[in-house]
């Protein structure tokens, strides 16, 4: 062996760790988020809600996922050292200390907090329960057998408070909405949790892909179908078109390939179908704001 087989990995730069900590060449993960909000915001706006609405929502959504990613992996570090997707985290590797990592995190979301304090009284109370729930989403995988509905919720919640930004209440059109984005976050996080199960199983991690246990892959596909059923009953009574149903046909299409790419359980298919969820809550999103635009 020579001395450089046996040299350690390079250290990385303070800034690479906190880049790798809030998943920063992973745009896929806030993406999921932003799709649905920006869906939200058009239909509480019933078009364009103008660009002030439209920066706090792009900035406040990533900087949201970012701290949560924070206190995700400070939650997370003695399991993510069992799993060898997460292992080389840099809370995990001790890289970056947990007060270090949650000190990012919290810096995030009060300059995510600032921007929402440019809105209204309602949507500002509402970003006090987004934050409560976000904090504890990483608990629930130690309590909850499906944790994915709670993630579901987190993720979700910016659609309430698009339509609070917009309206200063939220209508229940709102609420359902939130409802029909949570099967979305259940049938791409299970998908992300297909990955990971033989590990989650050794570590004891509780996960929708576990609860599911053979029925995974229908139950992803239910989850599709619901999302994509009350998302396009509450854009069809709207803003009817054409173009609308195409779009929403084509997100069908999406799911139905994801199908194939999870049906054998393989872990590079599951990967796959979760890391390109970002197109098909895009082409909801497009088509939502194209039908509204074009009446």
């Amino acid at each position: 062996m020579t001395d450089s087989t046996l040299a350690a990995p390079p250290r990385r730069t303070r800034l690479a760790l906190y880049l790798d900590l809030i998943r920063f060449n992973r745009p896929a993960g806030w993406l999921v988020l932003l799709w649905p909000t920006l869906s939200a915001l058009w239909l509480a706006a019933d078009g364009f809600p103008g660009w002030h609405l439209l920066g706090v929502f792009v900035a406040g959504t990533i900087l949201m996922r970012s701290a949560g990613c924070c206190v995700n992996d400070v939650a997370d570090r003695e399991f993510d050292r069992h799993v060898k997707r997460t292992a080389r985290r840099p809370v995990t590797t001790g890289e970056l200390g947990v007060r270090e990592a949650l000190g990012v995190g919290a810096a995030l979301a009060f300059i995510a907090f600032l921007l929402v304090l440019t809105t209204n009284a309602t949507a500002i109370a509402l970003s006090f329960p987004a934050l409560a729930i976000a904090i504890a989403y990483p608990y629930a995988k130690r309590h909850v057998s499906m944790p994915q509905a709670v993630l579901g919720v987190a993720f979700s919640f910016g659609i309430p408070m698009a339509f609070a930004a917009v309206q200063g209440r939220v209508p229940l059109q709102g609420w359902l909405l939130l409802a029909g984005n949570l099967f979305w976050v259940l049938a791409y996080d299970t998908e992300y949790a297909m990955v990971d199960r033989d590990d989650d199983l050794k570590i004891g991690m509780k996960t929708s892909a576990i609860t599911l246990g053979r029925w995974d892959v229908a139950g992803v596909m239910l989850f599709y179908l619901c999302y994509l059923a009350i998302w396009l009953f509450f854009a069809a009574s709207q803003a009817p078109s054409a173009l609308l149903y195409i779009a929403f046909a084509a997100a069908a299409a999406q799911a139905l390939w994801h199908y194939t790419l999870i049906r054998e359980r393989t872990r590079e298919g599951c990967f796959v179908a979760f890391s390109q969820n970002h197109w098909l809550g895009a082409t909801v999103f497009a088509g939502i704001a194209l039908s509204l635009a074009l009446r």
